[in-house]
């Protein structure tokens, strides 16, 4: 998932000092089931604190949805199929659910089996224990059935003037972290990995789209409406199973590779990311041919919260990275990287988060360094170490959330992830690569994502292979890398790699030109490329004077940026300036897009000002309906959010 915050905001850093509200699940709200004989546990598992399963006792295999999108109620409505497993003597299985109305639970059947609901917990949902039969068998089916609710977190209903196209409604899901549970009623853990398959209909002119084969690229009859089929024959943790439905087509952009888009952006998109299958390539080459078969992406309207999201076969990504010069398309490789690093081998809990996103920030790079060049994947490492920086230094350098293993305990995941997970595990993982050579880590990490495909990992696992499968007994290499250092230990390590400042030399001597008196028009920018303009304005004090602003602004047209990247960071500094010309750009960029990574520090920098405080609740009043439910329970906090007559 592309997730990153240019800086931690003071919001998020009192979210993650505050106490811990309602703490670990506790034995009770499992539930626990009678058992003789445990299931066998993956090789590396972990208990999840995040979810009320006990997959030791009882685990979902397979889940099949027959559901019908209900855009007048806005609701999914249907039944879940759960094949279980279960150990010798247990009869009942725990499922994650939260905000779901079940209505009722059968077997195959067609027989009624009793479920109890357990106490609500904040932000984790409940319980649902079904009771099985009593018949000896070790494997069954079990039917949910359900509806959504219409405030479902990680559902997202667009009426048609939200989307590109104007004409038609919209839906998609977002289920990272624990959102699945709100549209899903399965085991809502990364560690719990599960087939699933679907029937989706959809209303006459809309298409649905998953993260799995579809099986009905036409669709088929069903009613007054048309169904999809699709299926995902290998086994994901749940919050990778998504869905979008809405006015979509598809452009093929290679052999095993397309995107998906509204037809008045599917030209656009497909320029962009005509590089998809030079990735592909490039990544293979790395570690190992590609699991999932195809890789299509699904540009969606602006609301998207996230840059991509990660979903096996289908990345979803935001609108925003649609700058016309393929200058954004790292988010791409981001996403694809992801195919073996958090898809392939997952983190088994989100205390582990960093070995998703630390992996791919890494492979990323490597796949950029191989496409684009070694000096643009030198910028966004630079880049990416001065995000980093400025996170412990918000944080403090001896926050628990500057380890890379995490204790979320208590903690909604969502809101406890940084940075950190990001920066510095890409990072750790520099700093193995510098002392062993690039080749001999290359292989390490093609061997890990073999000998780990499609299973779980957790922090101490991964220090125990390093050690085992690299290391080994070279006491002078484990002192030079500090693995546990890393890993447990606070703030960025003192034997971190440098980064190349030089890579930028041209961009920081303009700046200082800049800042001397010398006039924009006389600076030398005509080759820039999107990574050097933000470092010009990252260069930049924090406030200028509203003559040097509209000079720059007058100059390089920043206020009329089609580059969402550059967009931002000029708004940033315009309010920071106090620059009221780029107020009412800023009144737009707020209202027509919903990425977090841009609304929570261009809130946050509004609500730190004394004359900025009213501007921001009056624009987020304006535009939290256009806003997914993981933006708004950001911004909500950000803002002082009490209702839109507060």
């Amino acid at each position: 998932m592309a997730h990153r915050f240019p800086r931690l905001l003071p919001l998020l850093l009192a979210t993650a000092c505050a106490p811990a509200g309602p703490g670990p699940i506790t034995p009770d709200q499992r539930e626990a089931a009678a058992v003789t004989t445990p299931l066998a546990e993956p090789r590396i598992a972990a208990e999840d604190l995040h979810s009320f399963a006990r997959p030791e006792l009882a685990r979902v295999r397979h889940v099949a949805l027959d559901l019908t999108a209900d855009f007048e109620r806005h609701i999914l409505r249907g039944t879940a199929r759960l094949t279980i497993e279960r150990a010798a003597g247990v009869n009942q299985v725990v499922l994650d659910a939260r905000d779901l109305m079940i209505r009722r639970v059968r077997d195959a059947a067609g027989e009624t089996l009793e479920h109890r609901l357990g106490a609500r917990v904040e932000f984790l949902g409940r319980a649902v224990t079904v009771v099985l039969p009593d018949d000896g068998s070790r494997e069954l089916d079990i039917v949910v059935e359900y509806e959504t609710t219409p405030d479902a977190a990680a559902v997202q209903w667009l009426d048609p003037s939200q989307t590109a196209g104007g004409e038609k409604p919209y839906l998609f899901t977002q289920g990272q972290a624990i959102l699945t549970r709100t549209w899903i009623p399965t085991q809502d853990s990364p560690g719990i990995r599960q087939t699933y398959s679907a029937r989706i209909v959809v209303p006459e002119g809309l298409r649905a789209v998953m993260s799995a084969e579809m099986l009905t690229p036409e669709g088929e009859p069903a009613g007054d409406g048309v169904a999809y089929r699709f299926e995902m024959r290998r086994p994901i943790p749940a919050y990778l199973i998504a869905l979008a439905i809405g006015d979509i087509e598809f452009r093929s952009l290679g052999p095993r590779s397309g995107v998906y888009a509204e037809p008045g952006i599917i030209d656009r998109a497909a320029h962009e990311l005509a590089d998809i299958e030079r990735m592909m390539s490039a990544a293979e080459a790395l570690y190992g041919p590609y699991r999932w078969d195809r890789y299509d992406v699904l540009v969606l309207p602006p609301s998207f919260p996230f840059g991509g999201m990660e979903n096996p076969r289908l990345t979803f990504a935001t609108p925003t990275i649609l700058a016309g010069d393929r200058s954004l398309v790292s988010l791409i490789a981001h996403e694809l990287a992801h195919s073996w690093s958090g898809n392939l081998v997952t983190n088994a809990t989100w205390n582990d988060f960093w070995l998703n996103e630390g992996f791919t920030v890494y492979f990323e790079r490597r796949i950029v360094e191989e496409v684009y060049g070694v000096r643009r994947a030198e910028m966004e490492r630079v880049l990416g170490r001065a995000s980093l920086l400025a996170t412990i230094a918000e944080l403090g350098p001896r926050h628990p959330d500057t380890r890379l293993q995490l204790d979320l305990a208590g903690r909604d995941p969502d809101v406890g992830l940084t940075d950190v997970a990001y920066e510095k595990g890409a990072t750790f993982l520099e700093t193995i690569e510098r002392e062993v050579g690039r080749a001999r880590f290359d292989g390490f990490l093609r061997a890990y994502f073999e000998a780990h495909a499609f299973e779980p990992m957790t922090s101490e696992a991964f220090v125990a292979w390093l050690d085992a499968k690299l290391i080994g007994d070279d006491d002078a290499l484990r002192a030079r890398i500090r693995p546990d250092q890393w890993v447990f230990g606070f703030g960025l390590p003192e034997n971190a790699p440098a980064v190349s400042e030089e890579v930028f030399g041209r961009t920081e001597a303009a700046a200082a030109a800049f800042l001397s008196g010398t006039a924009p028009g006389r600076l030398r920018t005509d080759d820039w490329t999107t990574h050097e303009w933000l470092r010009f304005l990252g260069a930049l004090p924090d406030s200028l004077s509203s003559e040097r602003m509209a000079q720059l602004d007058r100059e390089f047209r920043f206020s009329q940026s089609g580059n969402s990247e550059i967009l931002f960071a000029w708004l940033r500094l315009a309010i920071d300036s106090r620059y009221e010309p780029a107020f009412r750009v800023l009144d737009r960029f707020l209202t027509t897009q919903g990425r977090r990574k841009f609304l929570t520090p261009l809130y946050s920098a509004l609500m730190e000002t004394g004359w900025g405080r009213e501007m921001a609740r009056d624009i987020y009043r304006r535009a939290r309906p256009l806003y997914h439910a993981v933006s708004r329970g950001t911004i909500d906090r950000v803002v002082g959010w009490q209702g839109p007559d507060a």
